[in-house]
């Protein structure tokens, strides 16, 4: 990547060849510093029913040699689910719970044969990143057959400890 007049080199980065999925970079004031941050959203698979995405926010530092851009750390939103969502389901319903706000989803009207069911509300097969208001978004589907989903996680990302970690997390359902 060329930044301000130089070349920094990512090996570990990855985005698909589709051009519909060239990287998006966005240049927002993500931790309210006064200084545009560099935000990298790549595509690292797609398909029916899968978008998965990764970011990378670079912020620019001043340092003894002059400016540069750092990459700064950005928790991990599976792992966000994984410490702050509870889930439960059933063939009558779907229970999603974060902190002490629970949303129950009657999936019976749906019909859907109980070998196709999930044993339990799976996160992960579409990962999304985007920056809104000057913030960092992560929306993550909530899905309960390989075909179904029943709504979205959103994380809310603030600058805190020197990395990106949520601020806010809730369930949109469908």
């Amino acid at each position: 990547m060329k930044i301000d007049g130089g070349t920094r080199y990512f090996p570990y980065w990855m985005n698909v060849t589709n051009p519909t999925y060239a990287p998006r970079i966005l240049n927002n004031d993500l931790n309210q510093d006064e200084n545009k941050d560099l935000t990298i959203v790549l595509t690292k698979g797609y398909g029916t029913g899968v978008l998965d995405s990764e970011v990378h926010v670079l912020n620019k530092s001043q340092t003894n040699i002059g400016e540069i851009y750092e990459e700064v750390l950005v928790d991990n939103p599976i792992a966000i689910i994984l410490k702050n969502v509870k889930t439960k389901l059933t063939q009558h319903v779907a229970v999603v719970s974060i902190g002490d706000k629970n949303t129950v989803i009657n999936i019976e009207k749906f019909q859907i044969p109980l070998d196709h069911l999930f044993k339990d509300v799976a996160f992960g097969s579409i990962v999304k990143f985007d920056v809104v208001d000057n913030h960092l978004v992560a929306s993550i589907g909530a899905q309960i057959t390989p075909a179904m989903f029943i709504g979205t996680i959103e994380i809310t990302y603030e600058f805190k400890d020197k990395m990106y970690q949520p601020k806010k997390i809730k369930f949109k359902s469908e």
